[in-house]
Protein backbone atom coordinates (compact mmCIF):
# COMPACT_ATOMS: atom_id res chain seq x y z
CA UNK A 1 0.00 0.00 0.00
CA UNK A 2 1.61 3.55 -0.85
CA UNK A 3 0.30 7.32 0.47
CA UNK A 4 -1.03 7.30 -2.95
CA UNK A 5 -3.06 4.54 -2.73
CA UNK A 6 -4.86 5.48 0.68
CA UNK A 7 -5.87 9.52 0.52
CA UNK A 8 -8.31 9.18 3.20
CA UNK A 9 -4.83 8.63 5.67
CA UNK A 10 -3.49 11.76 4.91
CA UNK A 11 -5.25 15.17 5.59
CA UNK A 12 -5.49 18.47 3.71
CA UNK A 13 -5.24 22.08 5.50
CA UNK A 14 -6.24 25.02 4.04
CA UNK A 15 -3.10 27.63 3.73
CA UNK A 16 -5.11 30.00 6.63
CA UNK A 17 -5.08 26.54 9.03
CA UNK A 18 -0.99 25.91 8.32
CA UNK A 19 -0.47 29.46 9.11
CA UNK A 20 -2.11 29.86 12.35
CA UNK A 21 -0.50 26.48 13.40
CA UNK A 22 3.05 27.61 12.83
CA UNK A 23 2.25 30.92 14.65
CA UNK A 24 0.85 29.01 17.16
CA UNK A 25 4.17 27.55 17.74
CA UNK A 26 6.05 30.33 17.55
CA UNK A 27 3.91 31.51 20.93
CA UNK A 28 4.72 27.45 22.19
CA UNK A 29 8.70 27.93 21.11
CA UNK A 30 8.60 31.24 23.45
CA UNK A 31 6.31 30.00 26.46
CA UNK A 32 3.41 32.86 25.65
CA UNK A 33 -0.59 32.61 25.74
CA UNK A 34 -2.51 30.85 23.02
CA UNK A 35 0.40 28.37 22.74
CA UNK A 36 -0.08 25.19 21.07
CA UNK A 37 3.06 22.61 19.52
CA UNK A 38 2.86 22.51 15.73
CA UNK A 39 1.09 19.05 14.82
CA UNK A 40 1.36 18.27 11.13
CA UNK A 41 1.61 14.47 11.37
CA UNK A 42 -0.17 12.82 8.26
CA UNK A 43 -0.97 16.33 6.51
CA UNK A 44 -0.24 16.47 3.05
CA UNK A 45 2.06 19.48 2.59
CA UNK A 46 4.22 18.53 -0.88
CA UNK A 47 5.59 21.57 -2.35
CA UNK A 48 4.79 23.87 0.95
CA UNK A 49 6.72 26.63 1.46
CA UNK A 50 8.67 27.03 4.69
CA UNK A 51 11.70 28.29 4.45
CA UNK A 52 13.88 29.86 7.23
CA UNK A 53 10.87 28.99 9.66
CA UNK A 54 11.44 27.74 13.16
CA UNK A 55 9.68 24.36 13.47
CA UNK A 56 11.88 23.15 16.41
CA UNK A 57 9.96 19.99 18.15
CA UNK A 58 6.82 19.97 15.60
CA UNK A 59 5.69 16.90 14.92
CA UNK A 60 5.53 16.10 11.53
CA UNK A 61 5.01 12.31 11.70
CA UNK A 62 3.75 10.66 8.77
CA UNK A 63 3.71 13.86 6.81
CA UNK A 64 3.91 14.53 3.13
CA UNK A 65 6.81 17.01 2.49
CA UNK A 66 7.60 16.40 -1.38
CA UNK A 67 9.42 18.88 -3.02
CA UNK A 68 8.71 21.30 0.05
CA UNK A 69 10.46 24.29 0.02
CA UNK A 70 12.99 23.85 3.83
CA UNK A 71 16.17 25.72 3.11
CA UNK A 72 17.09 27.21 6.53
CA UNK A 73 14.24 25.90 8.78
CA UNK A 74 14.64 24.70 12.26
CA UNK A 75 14.12 21.49 12.99
CA UNK A 76 15.93 20.25 15.40
CA UNK A 77 14.52 17.93 17.75
CA UNK A 78 11.57 17.71 15.62
CA UNK A 79 9.46 14.08 14.77
CA UNK A 80 9.63 13.53 10.92
CA UNK A 81 9.09 9.90 11.44
CA UNK A 82 7.88 7.87 8.35
CA UNK A 83 7.33 11.44 6.72
CA UNK A 84 8.00 11.57 2.49
CA UNK A 85 10.59 14.57 1.98
CA UNK A 86 11.50 13.54 -1.65
CA UNK A 87 13.07 16.27 -3.53
CA UNK A 88 12.24 18.13 -0.75
CA UNK A 89 14.98 21.70 -0.50
CA UNK A 90 16.75 21.72 2.96
CA UNK A 91 19.94 23.45 2.23
CA UNK A 92 21.42 24.71 5.88
CA UNK A 93 18.39 23.12 7.84
CA UNK A 94 18.75 22.60 11.39
CA UNK A 95 17.56 18.62 12.11
CA UNK A 96 20.06 17.92 14.70
CA UNK A 97 18.60 15.81 17.00
CA UNK A 98 15.68 14.78 15.16
CA UNK A 99 13.88 11.86 14.71
CA UNK A 100 13.83 10.77 10.92
CA UNK A 101 13.43 6.81 10.97
CA UNK A 102 12.01 5.92 8.32
CA UNK A 103 12.19 9.54 6.23
CA UNK A 104 12.52 9.02 2.44
CA UNK A 105 14.75 11.67 1.33
CA UNK A 106 15.49 10.01 -2.09
CA UNK A 107 16.76 13.19 -4.04
CA UNK A 108 16.25 15.42 -1.30
CA UNK A 109 18.90 18.36 -1.15
CA UNK A 110 20.35 18.30 2.73
CA UNK A 111 24.03 20.78 1.42
CA UNK A 112 24.85 22.32 4.69
CA UNK A 113 22.24 21.26 7.04
CA UNK A 114 22.60 20.13 10.15
CA UNK A 115 21.74 16.21 10.83
CA UNK A 116 23.98 16.02 13.80
CA UNK A 117 22.68 12.94 16.75
CA UNK A 118 19.39 12.60 14.70
CA UNK A 119 18.20 8.96 13.84
CA UNK A 120 17.57 7.91 10.41
CA UNK A 121 17.67 4.31 10.61
CA UNK A 122 14.92 2.11 8.89
CA UNK A 123 11.44 2.46 10.31
CA UNK A 124 7.68 2.24 9.21
CA UNK A 125 4.72 3.61 10.37
CA UNK A 126 1.29 2.17 11.34
CA UNK A 127 -1.62 4.16 11.48
CA UNK A 128 -5.45 3.52 12.43
CA UNK A 129 -7.81 3.05 9.39
CA UNK A 130 -11.66 2.89 10.58
CA UNK A 131 -12.47 0.69 8.02
CA UNK A 132 -9.41 -1.88 8.10
CA UNK A 133 -7.70 -1.52 11.34
CA UNK A 134 -4.14 -1.08 11.98
CA UNK A 135 -2.50 -0.50 8.30
CA UNK A 136 0.94 0.13 7.64
CA UNK A 137 1.30 3.36 5.59
CA UNK A 138 4.59 2.96 3.14
CA UNK A 139 5.94 5.33 1.00
CA UNK A 140 6.34 5.07 -3.04
CA UNK A 141 9.50 4.78 -2.47
CA UNK A 142 11.48 2.67 0.14
CA UNK A 143 11.33 4.36 3.56
CA UNK A 144 14.55 5.01 4.83
CA UNK A 145 16.17 5.92 1.82
CA UNK A 146 18.71 8.79 0.80
CA UNK A 147 19.83 7.30 -2.61
CA UNK A 148 20.67 10.43 -4.60
CA UNK A 149 20.34 12.66 -1.98
CA UNK A 150 23.25 15.52 -1.98
CA UNK A 151 24.47 16.10 1.42
CA UNK A 152 27.48 18.25 0.73
CA UNK A 153 29.48 19.92 3.51
CA UNK A 154 26.23 18.42 5.59
CA UNK A 155 27.18 17.78 9.34
CA UNK A 156 26.15 14.29 10.45
CA UNK A 157 28.38 13.73 12.91
CA UNK A 158 26.74 11.03 15.51
CA UNK A 159 24.10 10.18 13.35
CA UNK A 160 22.03 6.71 13.35
CA UNK A 161 22.29 5.36 9.91
CA UNK A 162 22.29 1.65 10.29
CA UNK A 163 21.07 -0.12 7.37
CA UNK A 164 20.58 3.05 5.65
CA UNK A 165 20.04 3.06 1.85
CA UNK A 166 22.03 6.02 0.81
CA UNK A 167 23.23 4.56 -3.32
CA UNK A 168 24.70 7.36 -5.54
CA UNK A 169 24.16 10.26 -2.57
CA UNK A 170 26.58 12.78 -2.47
CA UNK A 171 28.52 13.36 0.95
CA UNK A 172 30.93 15.53 -0.24
CA UNK A 173 32.84 17.37 2.45
CA UNK A 174 30.02 16.32 4.83
CA UNK A 175 31.07 15.86 9.02
CA UNK A 176 30.43 12.26 9.43
CA UNK A 177 32.44 11.87 12.21
CA UNK A 178 31.19 8.54 14.70
CA UNK A 179 28.01 8.15 12.88
CA UNK A 180 26.70 4.60 12.60
CA UNK A 181 26.47 3.36 8.67
CA UNK A 182 26.71 -0.51 9.48
CA UNK A 183 25.35 -2.66 6.93
CA UNK A 184 24.11 0.46 4.96
CA UNK A 185 23.76 0.68 1.18
CA UNK A 186 26.31 3.19 -0.48
CA UNK A 187 27.41 1.73 -3.25
CA UNK A 188 28.30 4.87 -6.09
CA UNK A 189 28.08 7.32 -3.40
CA UNK A 190 30.54 10.15 -3.26
CA UNK A 191 32.37 11.19 -0.04
CA UNK A 192 35.41 13.21 -1.13
CA UNK A 193 36.80 14.97 1.67
CA UNK A 194 34.12 13.72 4.30
CA UNK A 195 35.61 13.58 8.07
CA UNK A 196 34.53 9.94 8.42
CA UNK A 197 36.46 9.54 11.94
CA UNK A 198 35.21 7.01 14.39
CA UNK A 199 32.67 6.24 12.13
CA UNK A 200 31.01 2.62 11.97
CA UNK A 201 31.12 1.17 8.01
CA UNK A 202 31.22 -2.57 9.43
CA UNK A 203 29.64 -4.77 6.40
CA UNK A 204 28.59 -1.66 4.62
CA UNK A 205 27.95 -1.79 0.85
CA UNK A 206 30.56 0.77 -0.47
CA UNK A 207 31.50 -0.43 -3.89
CA UNK A 208 32.29 1.86 -6.15
CA UNK A 209 32.35 4.45 -3.56
CA UNK A 210 34.60 7.54 -3.85
CA UNK A 211 36.36 8.80 -1.04
CA UNK A 212 39.30 11.07 -2.38
CA UNK A 213 41.27 12.92 0.65
CA UNK A 214 38.52 11.37 3.04
CA UNK A 215 39.27 11.21 6.59
CA UNK A 216 39.37 7.35 7.99
CA UNK A 217 40.94 8.28 11.73
CA UNK A 218 39.54 5.35 13.07
CA UNK A 219 37.25 4.27 11.14
CA UNK A 220 35.61 0.52 11.45
CA UNK A 221 35.74 -0.88 7.63
CA UNK A 222 35.80 -4.37 8.32
CA UNK A 223 33.79 -6.87 6.29
CA UNK A 224 32.71 -3.45 4.15
CA UNK A 225 32.28 -4.06 0.22
CA UNK A 226 35.51 -1.80 -1.14
CA UNK A 227 35.10 -3.04 -4.63
CA UNK A 228 36.70 -0.62 -7.21
CA UNK A 229 36.27 2.38 -4.01
CA UNK A 230 38.61 5.41 -4.84
CA UNK A 231 40.88 5.72 -1.63
CA UNK A 232 42.91 8.16 -3.53
CA UNK A 233 44.52 10.59 -0.92
CA UNK A 234 42.64 9.17 1.77
CA UNK A 235 44.21 10.26 5.12
CA UNK A 236 44.50 7.87 8.27
CA UNK A 237 45.46 8.08 11.67
CA UNK A 238 49.60 9.67 11.54
CA UNK A 239 52.11 7.84 12.53
CA UNK A 240 53.44 8.41 16.10
CA UNK A 241 56.59 10.28 15.16
CA UNK A 242 58.14 12.36 12.68
CA UNK A 243 61.75 12.67 11.49
CA UNK A 244 63.42 14.90 9.23
CA UNK A 245 66.38 14.05 8.18
CA UNK A 246 67.32 12.11 11.47
CA UNK A 247 65.76 14.84 13.48
CA UNK A 248 62.14 14.43 15.42
CA UNK A 249 59.88 16.84 14.10
CA UNK A 250 59.34 18.88 17.31
CA UNK A 251 63.15 19.57 17.47
CA UNK A 252 63.31 21.16 13.74
CA UNK A 253 60.32 23.56 14.68
CA UNK A 254 61.85 24.49 17.91
CA UNK A 255 65.30 24.73 15.77
CA UNK A 256 63.18 27.61 13.11
CA UNK A 257 61.62 28.85 16.20
CA UNK A 258 65.39 29.99 17.14
CA UNK A 259 65.92 31.25 13.68
CA UNK A 260 62.76 33.67 14.05
CA UNK A 261 63.83 34.95 17.55
CA UNK A 262 67.53 35.37 16.63
CA UNK A 263 66.59 37.28 13.15
CA UNK A 264 68.72 34.29 11.38
CA UNK A 265 71.63 34.01 13.76
CA UNK A 266 71.08 30.78 15.00
CA UNK A 267 69.06 27.63 14.27
CA UNK A 268 67.87 26.62 11.09
CA UNK A 269 64.67 27.55 8.62
CA UNK A 270 62.41 24.16 8.34
CA UNK A 271 61.71 23.27 5.00
CA UNK A 272 59.63 20.35 5.35
CA UNK A 273 57.45 19.35 2.20
CA UNK A 274 54.61 17.40 2.65
CA UNK A 275 55.52 16.18 6.24
CA UNK A 276 52.58 15.28 8.63
CA UNK A 277 52.17 17.29 11.18
CA UNK A 278 49.36 15.50 12.99
CA UNK A 279 51.95 13.72 15.66
CA UNK A 280 52.72 17.39 17.42
CA UNK A 281 48.87 17.62 18.32
CA UNK A 282 48.92 21.38 18.50
CA UNK A 283 50.81 24.23 17.50
CA UNK A 284 49.50 27.03 19.03
CA UNK A 285 50.87 30.78 19.51
CA UNK A 286 54.25 29.05 18.20
CA UNK A 287 56.86 31.23 15.94
CA UNK A 288 56.36 30.06 12.51
CA UNK A 289 57.23 32.80 10.45
CA UNK A 290 58.38 32.06 7.00
CA UNK A 291 57.52 27.84 7.37
CA UNK A 292 58.27 26.35 4.51
CA UNK A 293 55.79 23.59 4.53
CA UNK A 294 53.88 23.05 0.96
CA UNK A 295 51.43 19.69 1.14
CA UNK A 296 51.78 19.34 4.71
CA UNK A 297 49.23 17.70 6.84
CA UNK A 298 47.87 19.57 9.61
CA UNK A 299 44.09 18.37 9.84
CA UNK A 300 41.78 18.89 13.00
CA UNK A 301 45.25 20.68 14.51
CA UNK A 302 45.34 23.78 17.07
CA UNK A 303 47.24 26.39 15.42
CA UNK A 304 45.41 29.36 17.17
CA UNK A 305 47.73 32.75 17.45
CA UNK A 306 50.34 30.99 15.25
CA UNK A 307 53.10 32.88 13.87
CA UNK A 308 52.92 32.13 10.07
CA UNK A 309 53.55 34.96 8.82
CA UNK A 310 54.83 34.53 4.99
CA UNK A 311 54.70 30.94 5.48
CA UNK A 312 54.66 28.06 2.52
CA UNK A 313 51.67 26.36 2.97
CA UNK A 314 50.52 25.67 -0.42
CA UNK A 315 48.59 22.70 -1.48
CA UNK A 316 48.02 21.47 2.91
CA UNK A 317 45.54 20.28 4.26
CA UNK A 318 44.11 22.51 6.99
CA UNK A 319 41.01 21.27 7.75
CA UNK A 320 38.87 21.86 10.69
CA UNK A 321 42.50 23.43 11.78
CA UNK A 322 42.33 26.21 14.88
CA UNK A 323 43.87 29.37 12.95
CA UNK A 324 41.90 31.99 15.23
CA UNK A 325 43.60 34.90 15.69
CA UNK A 326 46.57 33.25 14.28
CA UNK A 327 48.99 35.92 11.86
CA UNK A 328 48.97 34.49 8.50
CA UNK A 329 49.99 38.20 6.40
CA UNK A 330 51.71 37.39 3.08
CA UNK A 331 51.43 33.48 3.43
CA UNK A 332 51.43 31.50 0.68
CA UNK A 333 47.96 29.10 0.77
CA UNK A 334 47.52 28.26 -2.78
CA UNK A 335 45.27 25.56 -3.22
CA UNK A 336 45.25 24.94 0.47
CA UNK A 337 42.25 22.65 1.90
CA UNK A 338 40.28 24.48 4.15
CA UNK A 339 37.21 23.52 4.83
CA UNK A 340 35.88 24.08 8.31
CA UNK A 341 38.50 25.49 9.30
CA UNK A 342 38.49 28.63 12.04
CA UNK A 343 39.67 31.66 10.53
CA UNK A 344 37.70 33.93 12.94
CA UNK A 345 40.39 37.18 13.70
CA UNK A 346 43.27 36.06 11.93
CA UNK A 347 45.35 38.41 9.68
CA UNK A 348 45.30 37.70 6.33
CA UNK A 349 46.16 41.22 4.84
CA UNK A 350 49.22 42.17 3.36
CA UNK A 351 52.92 41.65 5.07
CA UNK A 352 55.01 44.70 4.65
CA UNK A 353 58.64 43.33 3.75
CA UNK A 354 60.02 46.93 2.90
CA UNK A 355 59.28 50.08 2.17
CA UNK A 356 56.07 50.39 -0.36
CA UNK A 357 56.78 46.80 -0.62
CA UNK A 358 54.46 44.37 0.35
CA UNK A 359 53.68 40.37 -0.09
CA UNK A 360 49.90 39.80 -0.29
CA UNK A 361 48.32 36.70 1.57
CA UNK A 362 47.65 34.43 -1.72
CA UNK A 363 44.44 31.75 -1.28
CA UNK A 364 43.95 31.75 -5.02
CA UNK A 365 42.41 28.07 -5.34
CA UNK A 366 42.08 27.58 -2.04
CA UNK A 367 39.06 25.67 -0.74
CA UNK A 368 37.44 27.63 2.36
CA UNK A 369 34.10 25.79 2.20
CA UNK A 370 32.19 26.31 5.69
CA UNK A 371 35.55 27.90 7.15
CA UNK A 372 34.74 30.73 9.54
CA UNK A 373 36.68 34.21 8.61
CA UNK A 374 34.21 35.94 11.05
CA UNK A 375 35.93 39.28 11.84
CA UNK A 376 39.70 38.35 9.96
CA UNK A 377 41.62 40.97 7.93
CA UNK A 378 41.92 39.82 4.45
CA UNK A 379 42.59 42.98 2.69
CA UNK A 380 43.93 42.61 -0.70
CA UNK A 381 44.03 39.07 -0.32
CA UNK A 382 44.13 36.98 -3.35
CA UNK A 383 40.71 34.69 -3.50
CA UNK A 384 41.17 33.88 -7.16
CA UNK A 385 39.43 30.51 -8.13
CA UNK A 386 38.91 30.31 -3.82
CA UNK A 387 36.16 28.13 -2.78
CA UNK A 388 33.94 29.97 -0.22
CA UNK A 389 30.68 28.01 -0.64
CA UNK A 390 29.14 28.93 3.02
CA UNK A 391 31.83 30.46 4.50
CA UNK A 392 31.04 32.86 6.75
CA UNK A 393 32.39 36.45 6.09
CA UNK A 394 30.74 38.55 8.80
CA UNK A 395 32.94 41.34 10.16
CA UNK A 396 35.49 40.10 7.49
CA UNK A 397 37.56 43.30 6.35
CA UNK A 398 37.75 42.47 2.59
CA UNK A 399 39.04 45.83 1.03
CA UNK A 400 40.66 45.51 -1.77
CA UNK A 401 40.75 41.79 -2.05
CA UNK A 402 40.06 39.86 -5.50
CA UNK A 403 36.99 37.71 -4.63
CA UNK A 404 36.09 34.79 -6.76
CA UNK A 405 33.67 35.89 -9.85
CA UNK A 406 30.07 36.15 -8.16
CA UNK A 407 31.27 36.43 -4.60
CA UNK A 408 30.07 40.30 -3.29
Amino acid sequence: MSVAARPSLIRLLHGSVVKEIVLAHGRFLKGLPRARRANFSYVNLNNYNFEGLDLTEADLTGSLLGGALLAGVKLASATLYGADLRDADLRDADLSRADMRGVCLRGANLSGADLSACDLREGVTAVQDGAKGLRILEHAKRPGELDYALLKGANLSGAQMSGAFARAADFTDADMTGVSLQGAKLANARMDGADLSGANLHKADMAKVSLRRAILVGTDLSGANLEDADLTEVLRAPPPLIYIDDLPLNEVLEAHETFCRSDGREGAIAKVSAVDFRPLKRLKNRTLTGLCAPEAIFFGMDLEGAQLQGANLAGADLRGVNLKNADLRGARLVGAQLSRADLSGAKLGPLKIAEDRFIRTDLSRAVLKGADLTGASARRARFIEADLTRARLEGCDLKGAELPDGTS
